[in-house]
């Protein structure tokens, strides 16, 4: 009988041979993708409206075809949900990604082709799995059941066969058989729609499984791990699955969740990996279980391009491509895929933290900051610095969110406002709030700036959330599970007004409740 590491060795050596070549000469995948694109688009209505037949290189494809947001393309994506085909991509599209944002703002429906599945999505899959059994010849992954916590299928609202759900969904709905038989639980209940029933139902099945790996994002993931502990009695998920080895996650940083993790996993262990799955994409994944960046998948049918933070409001922005990136720089995130998303602006801001090979970090959203003073702040230095913060006062952060607060009057300076829900609150929050401002000021040469004497921005100001105030947010928002989350910055105070309002209704509820047991 083969050896379980030669058994990985032989499923994988050919994708792990392509992936080395892609590696090696990324200029030539991508160049080799972007003419695969074009030559498959050019009869499509998009290839005809924006003259594909007239480009013969990247510089004609930056000048002919302009970048474009999800309402730039909607009408062509309308036109594939009412049935029309060769819009934007010479297949039938039948599988649509439903995603509403962090907002639960109005609904965009994301196309998902069969090659978009196959030389994207799965392709990303087996690369990341053949870095991982390189480097864990004795995994189990292969022994046992592999756990991933998906989103929802969604009602059927526009007829025609098309299927809408969270692209997680789509991808363990086409998986093929073979990889079926090594996931947990079956598709029926990982695709159910009202979460609690669904987190209740995937407890019970997988509690008593040999799960050997889990995948997600961190902040739902925690709350089935908890599940499982409580149906179970046991300490730890290492008690409940002695093989579990791994936890694959994406959709928000890990950084807060870790320490957590660490403690409900109980063993030093643990392997975890970073994975930039999107709807419209897999776009990157941590080939490397000693790093904390990821190796850019140049060679899974999409074509990049990188558009510097200071062109996005330009009324026309140039982006660059991956021969002109420099380290260290956000740039907004510019895909062009096998499903026919052409020159689109993903909402995503990264940085090249290495660039042979390219690797990157994902540093926020491009609506996903704070800029009240110049600071400039982004979803990559909040994580860092709250998970800092917590590491000097020995407590846990389950949830957080921060918006700018202007003060009144000529003399008042404006202040970032903090909601944090704790898992272990910190016994001084004055000194959790310190070390907060220290670390987003070495992390952040603007912020600091703002900082000086106080004369721009002022100390950060805090506020302790009552428990589930965020679940209860999503859960008000018709947003629960899958890779739904509340956005950790906004420039503006909308959302942590309406969680202010929650958490201050609540409150007021459980005082009057106890004011009318004191009264008895």
């Amino acid at each position: 009988m083969l050896k379980n590491h030669s058994l990985t060795s032989i499923i994988f050596a050919r994708r792990r041979r392509a992936l080395q070549r892609s590696v090696e000469n990324p200029f030539d995948a991508q160049n080799k993708i972007l003419r695969y694109l074009l030559r498959k688009g050019r009869h499509t209505v998009f290839g005809r409206d924006h003259g594909f037949d007239n480009i013969k290189s990247y510089d004609d494809y930056r000048r002919l075809v302009p970048l474009r947001r999800y309402e730039d393309i909607k009408v062509y994506i309308e036109r594939l949900l009412h049935g029309e085909r060769n819009v934007l991509w010479p297949e039938k599209i039948n599988y649509f990604s439903k995603s509403s944002g962090t907002t639960g703002s109005k609904s965009k429906y994301i196309p998902v082709s069969n090659s978009a599945l196959n030389k994207c999505h799965y392709r990303g899959g087996r690369s990341l799995l053949a870095c991982y059994f390189a480097q864990n010849l004795n995994s189990n992954l292969l022994l046992g059941q592999n756990f991933a916590l998906g989103g929802s299928k969604q009602a059927d609202e526009i007829g025609d066969g098309k299927y809408i759900a969270d692209v997680s969904v789509i991808l363990m709905k086409k998986l093929p058989w073979w990889a079926q038989l090594r996931r947990s639980p079956r598709f029926s209940v990982a695709a159910m729609s009202e979460w609690e029933e669904k987190l209740s139902r995937i407890s019970e099945i997988i509690a008593y499984q040999n799960i050997v790996s889990l995948s997600g994002v961190p902040s739902w993931n925690l709350a089935l791990a908890k599940k499982i502990l409580e149906i179970t009695g046991k300490s730890t998920l290492r008690e409940v699955w002695p093989k579990l080895e791994l936890f694959i996650h994406g959709g928000t940083s890990m950084a807060p969740y870790r320490e957590q993790f660490k403690s409900l996993v109980g063993a030093d262990d643990m392997n975890y990996l970073e994975v930039y799955n999107a709807s419209e994409g897999f776009f990157a994944f941590q080939d490397k279980l000693e790093r904390n960046d990821m190796l850019l998948f140049v060679d899974g049918g999409v074509f990049y391009e990188f558009l510097p933070m200071e062109e996005i409001n330009k009324p026309k922005p140039r982006a660059l491509g991956l021969d002109e990136v420099e380290l260290n720089k956000n740039y907004a995130l510019v895909i062009s895929t096998n499903a026919g998303l052409w020159r689109y602006i993903i909402g995503d801001t990264i940085k090249f933290t290495s660039l042979k090979p390219f690797r990157i970090v994902i540093t926020g959203r491009t609506k996903s900051f704070i800029n009240a003073c110049g600071e400039e702040l982004v979803v990559e230095n909040a994580d860092e610095a709250v998970k800092e913060a917590c590491r000097q006062t020995e407590s846990l952060v389950k949830e957080y969110m921060a918006a700018p607060l202007f003060g009144e009057g000529n003399e008042a300076v404006a202040c970032h406002q903090w909601i944090f829900e704790f898992e272990k609150a910190p016994a001084d929050l004055d000194a959790f709030g310190v070390y907060l401002d220290i670390e987003l000021r070495r992390r952040n040469s603007d912020y600091e700036a703002k900082r000086h004497k106080d004369m721009n921005l002022g100390t950060p100001r805090i506020i302790i959330a009552r428990e589930n105030l965020f679940y209860d947010w999503l859960k008000q928002k018709k947003r629960l599970g899958g890779q739904s989350k509340v956005p950790r910055l906004a420039n503006d105070r909308e959302i942590i007004e309406s969680l202010l309002s929650l958490n201050n209704e609540r409150m007021s509820l459980e005082e009057k409740e106890t004011s009318n047991v004191l009264a008895l």
